[in-house]
């Protein structure tokens, strides 16, 4: 049987990373399969990558001979496959419903209405300017992270990370969502419990190691 692990993977995707985190949390050995988003048109848009997946995106998952699509069920695949190895989830039903609800409000609500071919749409069919490009990936960014802040901030279930004293899913979601906020010049400080939970988790080397910069494809 074939155990190996591909990941189909963009340095830059914030959907792909949060998969990279989830890989080296749980110790899980994998081959990067790079897929430039921009390059050529986009090489997520060549037959054969969307033969394999028709949704055109990254990131995809190849176990052995099984695909997994969609970041979030990519890391709930790895947390059933490999339950033991540095679990995702918390233990009980309140706590992973929890946990998943912050995860979510990252990978449902913020990053879809930021999406790289969201922006391409906006200026390839309405010619919107770069500024308010920028101005809208902005301000769905605020608005969400204000969100997650106020969830986060005052319950007692917070800990180090996102919930409780070791990293999880909500963390793999939220490190990608900050690295994002960076770039488009958004200071963290207005979310403090946020920028305190960021920074706890990239003094992990498995933060570390899944690190846009960090990857084989990137410039």
């Amino acid at each position: 049987m074939d155990d190996s692990l591909h990941l189909y993977s963009y340095w830059r995707s914030s959907a792909a990373y949060r998969v990279r985190i989830g890989l080296a949390l749980k110790g899980l050995a994998y081959e990067t399969v790079p897929v430039h988003l921009v390059k050529d048109g986009g090489q997520q848009h060549t037959p054969a990558y969307a033969t394999l997946n028709p949704q055109q995106l990254v990131p995809m998952l190849q176990h052995g001979r099984r695909a997994v699509r969609q970041s979030l069920a990519i890391l709930e695949y790895l947390e059933e496959v490999w339950p033991h190895a540095a679990p995702l989830l918390p233990g009980t039903a309140r706590e992973r419903g929890r946990v998943r609800a912050l995860a979510q409000l990252v990978a449902c609500d913020i990053h879809p209405l930021n999406n790289l071919r969201v922006l391409q749409f906006f200026e390839r069919q309405w010619n919107v300017p770069q500024a308010e490009r920028d101005e809208w990936v902005r301000h769905w960014i605020g608005d969400g992270l204000s969100a997650f802040e106020a969830l986060v901030a005052e319950d007692p279930a917070t800990g180090a990370f996102c919930h409780g004293g070791v990293p999880g899913l909500a963390d793999c979601c939220l490190v990608p969502q900050l690295y994002n906020a960076r770039r488009f010049g958004m200071e963290l400080a207005q979310w403090p419990t946020l920028a305190r939970i960021g920074q706890a988790c990239l003094e992990l080397p498995a933060f570390q190691a899944a690190a846009p910069d960090a990857q084989p494809d990137a410039p």
